[in-house]
């Protein structure tokens, strides 16, 4: 055959193919911690008695930056914690350059008049961002511990005496790590979908790796540290935008170890724009991807890990790849369904492929459950739902998350971009539209995301055209996830 373009389908069915062959692997690796958070979800750890006495001085950090709306919220909760004064010291670690400086400093004075230790902690220079106000608050507190909470969370009163007993189990536990609770859930459809995703996580993949005795992360916030630990670790560092995913890499291979308590939960609130939680995704992506090119190397050259250890670390921190072979498969799909309709005798390696299908029902189970105990019917009828519509939004965000992952990748440098948060709560309680912080522009990557569903429209048609319906359910998903985020991005940033 002299067609050029038939030599270069084999070319494009291999790089397709290759894209696949990581999803299926990665498929199976999450439906092997699945299998492991069904087997061990019921065993919960018994926390330790501890006496007053014996309670050991912990020092609260809170990270704040410009956050006018929530800010007084957080420091009200951290300073109803019920732990003994005299052991309790709270840092509020503020590199704020607008009003909520002012209005952190009221909140504070009040709260230091009741005879609560809390401080207000200005640096010289805002260096380093996030990992730079840790560290710099690390070297001036008096705490054996650091609890952190970034600004959109509100921990209960009893969040200390429910996680500090856990550092008695023995010397070696470097971090005690509590589950997300969500306080805006169903505000929205988009707050919805995110809580389907984190769910899973906070469920599926931190007990089943946990319990493993797999890698896990320290999640910036809602936890705490051994201040031993950090120092032991390197300290806090901000060469990656996820300073603490490097961290709690870097921690464990000095085998230090963390426990997760999924029974604790911790309310946070969810972004409710579409822009902020682009912001977010873009800011996880890359910092991943940072963190797979800085410790992955550290993870694969480790004597004292097993190769099952290696295989779950290696795939944890290259979770952000997914979003390169989704764009990749995506991109590739249309011309796979013209070769395959043109070209009759490479029908095989479609047939072939059809076999990595069941990576959609591996991660079904995985996302399954995840989900809350409830009657077999009503957890169905919500689950058809929510999953094709998560992987559907999740697909339409594979642009923007690509493009991070690139420049993590690639080693170009960018700001830790904050998510800003309004002090939503609860079904339709509060709103952002009005408020400061939030994306008043349109990012020139929506025109990408709308001409990508123009794409998938054009795959829609190319069904009909070969009477060939195998991807016309990926290409409607696509094309409705690139839409919706096309749309909303639009619609939120002009609001």
């Amino acid at each position: 055959m002299t067609d050029p373009f038939y030599h270069l389908s084999y070319l494009a069915i291999f790089i397709y193919g290759c894209f696949l062959m990581f999803l299926f692997i990665y498929s199976i690796v999450q439906l092997g911690l699945a299998i492991q958070y069904v087997k061990m979800r019921m065993n919960r750890r018994k926390k330790p008695q501890i006496s007053d006495a014996d309670l050991p001085v912990v020092t609260v950090q809170l990270p704040v930056y410009n956050e006018l709306y929530v800010i007084e919220r957080l420091i009200d909760a951290v300073c109803a914690f019920d732990y003994p004064l005299d052991k309790l010291e709270i840092q509020v670690l503020d590199d704020s350059t607008d009003e909520s400086f002012e209005v952190a400093a009221r909140k504070i004075a009040e709260k230091q008049k009741l005879g609560i230790d809390i401080k207000h902690v200005k640096r010289p220079e805002r260096k380093g961002f996030k990992a730079g106000a840790l560290a710099y608050g690390l070297d001036i507190c008096r705490g054996e511990f650091t609890a952190i909470f970034d600004a959109d969370f509100v921990p209960r009163k009893d969040f200390l005496r429910q996680t500090v007993p856990f550092f008695f189990v023995n010397d070696n536990i470097g971090v005690v790590q509590t589950r997300w609770e969500h306080l805006n859930e169903d505000y929205s459809l988009l707050t919805r979908l995110q809580a389907f995703g984190l769910d899973a996580h906070f469920t599926v993949e931190q007990i089943g790796r946990n319990t493993g005795h797999h890698f896990i992360n320290f999640n910036g916030t809602a936890g705490i540290w051994r201040k031993k630990t950090i120092y032991d670790a390197g300290g806090w560092e901000s060469d990656t935008i996820t300073e603490d995913l490097d961290l709690s890499y870097r921690a464990q291979l000095k085998n230090w170890e963390f426990i997760y308590l999924p029974e604790i939960g911790s309310p946070s609130e969810l972004p409710a724009e579409m822009n902020a939680l682009k912001a977010q995704q873009f800011r996880w992506t890359k910092g991943a991807a940072e963190c797979t090119i800085k410790n992955l190397p550290k993870v694969l050259n480790a004597t004292h890990l097993t190769f099952g250890q290696k295989v779950h670390g290696a795939f944890h921190l290259m979770n952000s790849v997914v979003f390169l072979c989704i764009l990749g498969t995506s991109l590739l799909s249309v011309p796979m369904l013209i070769i395959k309709n043109t070209y009759g005798d490479l029908k095989w390696a479609f047939i072939v492929a059809t076999c990595f299908l069941v990576s959609f029902f591996f991660l079904g189970f995985f996302y399954w459950v995840s989900r809350p105990d409830q009657s077999f019917f009503k957890k169905m009828g919500r689950f058809i739902v929510e999953y094709p519509a998560f992987l559907s939004v999740s697909m339409g965000l594979s642009l923007h998350n690509a493009v991070a992952v690139m420049e993590g990748f690639t080693g170009k440098k960018s700001a830790f971009v904050r998510t800003p948060k309004f002090a939503i709560s609860g079904k339709k309680a509060g709103t952002w539209t009005d408020k400061k912080y939030r994306a008043v522009k349109i990012s020139p990557l929506t025109v990408f995301e709308f001409l990508m569903a123009c794409y998938f429209i054009w795959g829609l048609t190319l069904a009909f055209k070969y009477d060939d319906f195998g991807l016309f359910i990926f290409h409607s998903m696509l094309t409705i996830g690139y839409l919706f985020v096309t749309v909303f991005s639009i619609k939120h940033a002009r609001a």
